[in-house]
């Protein structure tokens, strides 16, 4: 069972997929022959591999393992009954953030390098093929070539939003392509949201918005406009370090200041 284990946790990795070992470690009474047992959970509802013959508890367990999935973090669980104790740790092997970069300019071909070194999944895209392409971003998990919006809906699939695990990077090659994938992805729930801009610019934008859209000046406190963090960026590689960092802060709940 052990290689089976094994064989699944690897599997799953190299899917990139949400995956957890849960282990027997204290046991006492009729849980006493479960202790050094595994379990492998998934986020989905496909069935786990392993048996801890937990019994009544099995789908307890199997509910918070995938809460801590979806809180990508470990968790200890205690249960007692009348006939014994039981304890397991729950070690987490959480999803990748997806990072998407709308733009494929000089500031996402550093940025895709470095995200990818940091293991996000990445997406490249671009309306304009010679610089969406995997010459240019050979470190990318995808290079979409294609319209922004009609691509970004795309890689929605048959999901109504993108989920808590997204990272969405605005660095078009023009600020009105910016604005209408902002537009599309500012009611998402997604980790991160983040706009190229000046101070300046980015407040035109907000104002005019809110009065020939009517959006609610408060749906835009989520987005990182300016993007990135203010460390003195200049070189398109520098300000890749910038936005990567603001993105790793938010995602560790942090409050960065940002440029």
């Amino acid at each position: 069972m052990m290689r089976a284990i094994a064989a699944a946790l690897a599997a799953s990795a190299e899917r990139r997929e949400a995956v957890a070992l849960v282990s027997v470690v204290q046991a006492t009474g009729e849980f006493l022959p479960a202790l050094g047992r595994h379990l492998v959970v998934w986020l989905d509802e496909r069935t786990p591999l392993g048996d801890l013959q937990l019994r009544d508890l099995q789908p307890r367990l199997l509910e918070e393992a995938r809460t801590a999935l979806r809180e990508r973090r470990h968790a200890r669980l205690d249960y007692r009954t009348e006939a014994g104790a039981i304890t397991l740790f729950v070690e987490v092997q959480p999803q990748p953030y997806h990072l998407i970069i709308a733009g494929a300019g000089h500031v996402a071909a550093p940025l895709a390098v470095m995200a990818s070194l940091c293991d996000f999944s990445v997406t490249v895209l671009d309306d304009r093929p010679q610089y969406a392409n995997r010459e240019r971003f050979p470190t990318a998990d995808r290079v979409i070539a294609g319209p922004f919006r009609e691509e970004l809906r795309k890689l929605r699939g048959d999901r109504p939003t993108f989920d808590p695990n997204t990272c969405i990077v605005l660095v078009t090659r023009g600020h009105q392509y910016d604005v209408d994938l902002l537009l599309e992805v500012l009611d998402d729930p997604v980790a991160y949201i983040g706009m190229i801009g000046s101070r300046r610019r980015v407040r035109a934008v907000y104002e005019l918005l809110e009065r020939e859209r009517g959006i609610p000046r408060h749906k835009f406190d989520r987005v990182h406009a300016p993007i990135g963090l203010d460390i003195g960026a200049q070189t398109p590689a520098e300000i890749a370090v910038a936005i990567l960092a603001e993105i790793i802060a938010v995602l560790r709940k942090q409050s960065p200041e940002r440029s």
